[in-house]
């Protein structure tokens, strides 16, 4: 939220830096000796300057140069064009678009670029192949970047419509007002150090300045010839003492950093005039309480830019700082490195008696610098020259008419801003006595500053409301004191909107103690612009200034209106007296261009006069536009030829050349065209009975931009008694106070412990760190209200559905478009004839009593066991033995038929495999179930008895201790427990052989039934035939080049899907030997999936997305370990993640990156894809072309469309290929709606034709009309074969690559996008959760795990928080800004709970309706739900 001043300085700093590119390119040998020249000036003074200079240019051509090389212009500057005309630039020339030209010096031989008219050198040494790509470079492959960097904000945004009835300025054009001029005092000192001269030669005795205790009792006073005498030794010992006599560690004119407590004024006012004196220049700064004070790297960026190596400081504050263990002091974050010089008198040389320091008249070079921090948060240092520095004393003294001997009562900070004005410059000037009142007396004792008044009888006391406010609070302690002899209370933030009540207040209070109503002269000051404008004392019984109340509505339009509607709504300004003496002023638009204001507007006051700073040191672009500002008329012409310099502060010139102030540019929050100011926020909030609530009135206002508009974020400290109900009852009741007096919506309400905001040095809130500890969710907040459903009122229309085009058209037009209908196919089963094998045999159990007999002891399977130990293993003929033992217990004890129905409940392993050849030796149809939780009986054995009702199983086989679980009182509590059918355990059985073994009659009959939940919770089951069991096998087989001596291994759930097909059947059909791993081995052992393939040397080997997920995360930062114990991936020649999703590419980018260092190919990691009507579509295989990736266009997806970027556009989404389509399979894109096909690179839904596709749905009820569109559909439109699909459910398009398929094709890459029924619709587009979610867990480094769903309509987000739960809150805005940033979405709910709540099932998938169910049923147990209102 930079201020608008700024902006715009940025624009002028670009036009000013291609300017001087422009120069720099056209004569660099003749700067470089300019600033060679300009660095080595003889006169002490003009040398100061001319090195300020010198760095100042080379700085900005640092600039210069560093800008060419990072900004993309879109045309880059013409270099050519101001040089001589003989090598005037041919007409034909592209140059490129960034960066090559650029940094070319003019004097390198450009000729050798740009000899021929299309920009490729002739050259005869220049080969062919350069020469071709050189002509291939030249082909406009792709359009240049920044037409995808178009931020198509004018499309998405609802630009709200100005009110035709806002209030307009209406007054004639602002004059510029002058104050009275400067008089002449003849005996006003040619500069201050003679003044501090005269006094500490001719009035030593003089008191100067009375330093206070702890208690608020006065413990020392320095007087003006000790003042002069212990200055004068510090400047001798800075000159000469710090280093050799011919290498000087200071030389006048370098920067010196003061730091100082705010206790100790004497030894800051003896350092500040040491280094006057010394023409070194004092940076005073605030004492570094810790390694990361708020705002501590920016002041390091301050000392930095102005070249500071030396600190100067107090013993007491030495031995105070932070030490680092060896007992040095700590190097502060982002500070250079700094000598600390201790400036206590004992450690001082006195001056010889011939050394006089050198005091000439004031002139322009730099006295001190004061620092400033910006809205930003960055810290600069304002330039004070000696000669502003001698004006702004003079101007001081003659508005506050000071006169020799006063006493001053001074309770500001005495390094900057008026405390330093008033209380150490001024002061010296007049031979003023200040009493230096700490903040620290005033924390303890409020009223010390009324009692020092009253006792040392002062005439002025220099304060803040806050100390105006806390005198109030602490008043009855003390009813003997007297304020009569004050002349003027000094109010020095009058330009605060609540200064006029805190005076209003105190003078009711204080008058019947002597205060005169006169004496309070509110002030406005600025760092730029030092002192505005003061009132000045008044004369006793004259009639006190008028007060303007304004309309807040017209103030936020920028407009002075009188306020005639409710009271609630009036701004009460009091002034802030006249201009300066010498000063003149001018009020300009705030925005863009100085333009003067209309008399009836508000703007930026500017201020030119001798008194005021010169530049932000080291900071060329800024300075030039705040110090060096010209007004424009309407018409934009020059007003005058006067600089002014721009104060920050916000107000207007009222009747009688008045000045009032009505705010800060840098609490300015610009709402949607509207302007308020943070300050008259804050004020609303502590209107609002914050006493019960608010600790001690601590509230931050800042504004944070999200979604193309600034949004109000009120933070607030909260008392440690307040109880849950005030406070929420204060934060509805601030939210409405807002709304009715500002008419304007808070984005984000948040308490905060008392205590726990950033603060200032001087204990006020840092406003930019509160923001950044906000946005980076280090706030912590013990309570939040989020408004954006009332704040966002430019989120984009909802989508309405267009009548569709009929498919017909649709196909039509992709053919005059040139473009082909989108699908794809593996390679053609038919030309690709394998072994005898298929001829032989049409069933796997006719292929395993083959192998029994031909390979009887060929190990098929080995299973190991969390140390990585072989447990089990079978060959062939062991396999076929226990399936037929299995069988023969099948038709005894069972009594079952052919064609009934068998449950398979086993761990992962051996085991279940051998029941599943029992089963079809039997005739049976096994169902495999993933065995209950012994720990988690409730939630996974509902499940296991759905499945066993659904598929109507006539038995259950099982190993014993699965069978007592069954049977136990635990599983009584979850199921009925009576009603399961059989249950047999295959622990121990009889030798029996089988009389004979089942064949079934046709390849068509089913061969085992694949059940499974989907991730919105619903269970399916399908029918696969033997003969799709067959063409899987074999297809597989084919991809992956599978054979009797080959070995692979799997860590994989083995019930369902393409995981079980790959754990049970491929091996018994190709003959390889599979390494089973059962996925859970890896929670006691992490190394053992990537161990047993590095000891097995696994060429292929296949795994879950959980089990990949578990490797990355745990053992990510243990490569080292892994290379230690000799894991070595370099054998890998695939590794496939078997999932029904959409490949999740940064998880399996991470993992090859991972583990790229023990030898994982980066070519090696794939996907697979497959659904419920089709199990296998995709898998990589060993042959083809790597998987390709894209990138698309996050808002086109929304509207089901595709729309490729390039790498890096805002708003995009890699995709990668789900690996080859396999042999046999074919994929259409259909619209799912027409059940027409799509276009290359159109989004729909994947429709699959292959001879292992599923035969249908296996259920209660055989609904046929779902089972004939799901798995026998046909297009609706041109296929004239009439192909029967299966629709998969699925979003994704197909894209034909450059790329050469195996067939010799060119090949069309399939791209899974999302499944369709977990698409979210919302706003009218449509949104998949995981893109959602993508974004969420980005915000925050607590955030473990994320998953979205709806609920009526509402968006809901439920985090995992892994951090400590005070980091609750802190998620709340940061998923609410993602969310509604990047998927233009407003976030309903936002549920923080502990990590492990949302339920992810066996492959890696998020249940969300499962969660969406939990928590409706209130069973989420949450940290924090946070309703945004």
């Amino acid at each position: 939220t930079s201020s608008a001043s700024e902006d715009e300085g940025s624009l002028r700093r670009q036009a000013a830096l291609s300017a001087a590119l422009h120069q720099s390119l056209q004569n660099a040998e003749s700067w470089i000796n300019r600033s060679i020249q300009g660095s080595s000036t003889s006169s002490s003074a003009s040398s100061t300057l001319s090195h300020g200079e010198g760095k100042g240019t080379s700085g900005s051509l640092a600039d210069v140069f560093a800008n060419t090389r990072i900004e993309n212009f879109s045309v880059p500057p013409d270099v050519t064009a101001t040089t001589s005309s003989s090598s005037a630039r041919p007409a034909a020339i592209d140059l490129p678009p960034s960066g090559i030209v650029k940094g070319m010096h003019k004097g390198s031989n450009r000729s050798s670029l740009m000899d021929t008219a299309d920009g490729v050198p002739v050259s005869s040494r220049v080969s062919t192949k350069i020469q071709q790509l050189l002509n291939t470079l030249k082909r406009p492959k792709r359009p240049p970047l920044k037409e995808f960097f178009v931020d198509d904000f004018e499309e998405i945004v609802e630009v709200p419509q100005p009110d035709p009835n806002q209030p307009k300025p209406e007054g004639r054009q602002m004059t510029p007002v002058k104050g009275e001029p400067l008089g002449v005092v003849c005996n006003w000192p040619p500069a201050l150090e003679a003044a501090l001269q005269r006094w500490g030669t001719t009035q030593a005795k003089c008191p100067c300045l009375t330093a206070l205790d702890v208690t608020g009792k006065p413990v020392y006073t320095l007087t003006y010839g000790k003042l002069w005498s212990r200055s004068l030794k510090l400047a001798y010992t800075l000159l000469n003492k710090l280093g050799t006599k011919n290498e000087p560690v200071l030389k006048p004119g370098d920067r010196v950093a003061l730091v100082y407590p705010n206790n100790d004024p004497v030894m800051f006012m003896v350092a500040f005039y040491g280094c006057l004196l010394a023409e070194v220049i004092p940076v005073p700064i605030e004492v570094p309480l810790t390694r990361k004070d708020a705002g501590g790297q920016q002041i390091g960026f301050l000392l930095g830019s102005c070249g500071i190596a030396l600190a100067l400081t107090t013993e007491v504050c030495l031995k105070g700082l932070p030490k680092t263990q060896n007992g040095e002091i700590v190097q502060f974050k982002g500070w250079p490195r700094l000598k600390w010089v201790v400036t206590d008198s004992k450690y001082l040389s006195k001056s010889p008696k011939d050394w006089q320091p050198n005091i000439s008249a004031a002139g322009t070079e730099p006295a001190y610098i004061e620092y400033k921090t910006s809205k930003e948060g960055s810290v600069m240092g304002v330039t004070v020259s000696r000669v502003a520095m001698l004006s702004h004393c003079q101007a001081l003294s003659q508005a506050c008419n000071y006169s020799e001997g006063e006493t001053i009562v001074n309770v500001l900070d005495f390094k900057k801003d008026a405390g330093l004005w008033h209380g150490i410059l001024t002061n010296v000037m007049n031979k003023l006595h200040t009493i230096s009142v700490p903040y620290s007396v005033m924390k303890t004792c409020p009223l010390s500053w009324v009692q020092r008044v009253h006792a040392h009888k002062a005439k002025v006391a220099l304060v803040k409301c806050r100390d105006l406010h806390w005198a109030m609070m602490a008043h009855r302690d003390q009813r003997d004191v007297s304020l009569s002899s004050l002349r003027m209370l000094i109010v020095t933030d009058g330009a605060n909107p609540w200064s006029v009540s805190s005076c209003d207040a105190f003078l009711s209070l204080f008058q019947s103690h002597g205060l005169k109503p006169e004496a309070i002269c509110p002030c406005a000051t600025s760092p730029e612009a030092m002192t505005i404008a003061i009132r000045r004392p008044g004369v006793p019984g004259a009639p006190l200034p008028g007060r303007a109340i304004l309309s807040m509505n017209g103030l936020s339009f920028g407009v002075i209106r009188v306020n005639t509607e409710d009271k609630n709504s009036a701004l009460t300004v009091q002034d802030v007296g006249h201009v300066m003496p010498g000063g003149m002023m001018c009020i300009v638009k705030p925005d863009g261009p100085p333009q003067l204001c209309k008399t009836d507007e508000i703007g930026e006051i500017c201020v030119s006069s001798r008194a005021g700073g010169m530049m932000y040191y080291g900071l060329a672009g800024v300075t030039k536009n705040t110090f060096e500002v010209i007004p424009v008329n309407s018409a934009g012409s020059p007003v005058g030829d006067v600089p002014f310099v721009r104060s920050g502060l916000l107000g207007f010139v009222g009747p009688g050349s008045l000045v009032f102030v009505v705010g800060k540019m840098d609490g300015l929050l610009t709402v949607s065209g509207r302007r308020h100011n943070a300050d008259d926020i804050v004020a609303t909030g502590l209107a609002v009975e914050s006493i019960k609530t608010v600790y001690r009135g601590r509230i931050a206002v800042f504004s944070v931009s999200v979604f193309y508009d600034e949004r109000i974020v009120v933070v607030a400290e909260q008392r440690p008694d307040a109880s849950e109900e005030d406070s929420f009852q204060w934060m509805s009741r601030v939210l409405q106070a807002i709304d009715s007096i500002h008419q304007v919506g808070v984005y984000c309400l948040a308490l905060v412990p008392a205590n726990t905001l950033p603060k200032t040095p001087l204990g006020g809130i840092h406003i930019s760190q509160t923001k950044q500890h906000f946005l980076e969710g280090s706030l912590h907040p013990c309570n939040i209200l989020m408004c954006p459903h009332t704040c966002v009122t430019n989120l984009p229309k909802p989508r309405q559905k267009q009548p569709g085009v009929g498919p017909a058209s649709v196909m039509v037009g992709n053919l005059v478009a040139g473009k082909r209908i989108a699908q794809a196919s593996g390679r053609d089963l038919g030309q690709i004839e394998d072994n005898d094998l298929v001829k032989k045999h049409q069933f796997l159990t006719e292929v395993l009593q083959w192998r029994a007999q031909a390979t009887p002891d060929h190990p098929l399977f080995l299973l190991l066991n969390a140390k990585g130990t072989t447990v089990c293993t079978a060959t062939c003929l062991q396999l076929h033995k226990k399936a037929e033992r299995i069988a023969s217990v099948l038709c005894d004890k069972g009594h079952l038929n052919a064609g009934d129905n068998v449950v398979l409940l086993y761990p992962p392993g051996i085991e279940l495999i051998t029941a599943f050849y029992g089963c079809l030796y039997a005739g049976c149809i096994p169902v495999t179930v993933r065995p209950p939780h012994a720990q988690s009986l409730t939630a996974t054995l509902p499940t296991v008895r759905m499945i066993v009702e659904v598929s109507k199983a006539a038995c259950i086989l099982t190993t014993q201790t699965l069978m007592r679980l069954l049977k136990s009182r635990e599983a009584a509590a979850a199921v009925d427990v009576k009603t399961w059918p059989t249950i047999i355990d295959t622990d121990d059985l009889p030798r029996k052989r089988l009389s004979q073994i089942y064949k079934p009659p046709t390849p068509e009959m089913l061969a085992y039934l694949d059940f499974s939940v989907s991730t919105t919770g619903m269970l399916t089951g399908v029918k696969m035939s033997h003969a799709a069991v067959s063409g899987l096998c074999r297809a597989i087989k084919l991809q992956c080049e599978l054979y009797s001596s080959r070995q692979i291994a799997i860590c994989l759930d083995p019930y369902c899907g393409l995981g079980f097909v790959l754990w049970c059947l491929c091996s018994v059909y190709s003959g390889h030997q599979s390494i089973l791993i059962p996925p859970m081995e890896l929670e006691s052992n992490l190394f053992l999936w990537l161990s047993t393939v590095s000891q097995y040397k696994i060429r292929d080997t296949f795994c879950s997305y959980s089990v990949m997920e578990l490797c990355t995360k745990g053992l990510g930062n243990q490569v080292e370990m892994l290379k230690a114990r000799g894991i070595n991936l370099s054998c890998v020649r695939t590794c496939v993640v078997v999932a029904e999703e959409r490949p999740r590419v940064s998880l399996t980018h991470s993992f090859s990156k991972l583990f790229k260092d023990i030898g994982l190919s980066s070519r090696a990691v794939s996907t697979t894809f497959g659904s419920r009507v089709n199990v296998a579509i995709c898998l990589q295989g060993t042959s083809g072309p790597d998987p390709t990736t894209v990138y698309v266009d996050l808002k086109s997806l929304r509207h089901d469309r595709v729309r490729l970027v390039e790498r890096g556009a805002p708003q995009s989404l890699l995709l990668s290929e789900s690996g080859k389509i396999l042999p046999g399979v074919k994929v259409v894109i259909v619209n799912p709606e027409t059940k027409g096909p799509l276009g290359d690179s159109h989004l729909g839904e994947i429709w699959v034709n292959s001879p292992h596709t599923a035969s249908g749905y296996y259920t209660i009820y055989d609904n046929e009309t779902l089972q004939a569109d799901h798995f026998n559909t046909r297009l609706s439109f041109g296929d004239a074969a009439q192909t029967l699909w299966a629709r998969t459910g699925y979003l994704g398009f197909v894209r034909r690559t450059e790329l050469t398929a195996a067939s010799g094709e060119r090949h069309d890459a399939l791209y899974v996008v999302g499944a369709l029924d977990e698409t979210l619709e919302l706003r009218g587009l449509r949104y998949h959760p995981i893109d959602i979610e993508t974004s969420v867990s980005r915000t925050h480094r607590s955030i473990a795990e994320c998953a979205v769903f709806t609920w009526t309509n509402l968006l809901v987000v439920v985090v995992e928080l892994c951090g400590c739960e005070q980091e609750a809150l802190d998620l709340v805005p940061l998923v609410t800004n993602v969310v509604l940033e990047e998927h233009y979405l407003i976030v309903g709910v936002v549920v923080v709970v502990d990590p492990g709540v949302i339920p992810i099932n066996s492959r890696g998938e998020k249940q969300r309706m499962h969660l969406r169910d939990s928590f409706l049923a209130d069973q989420l147990d949450p940290i924090y739900v946070a309703y945004n209102m």
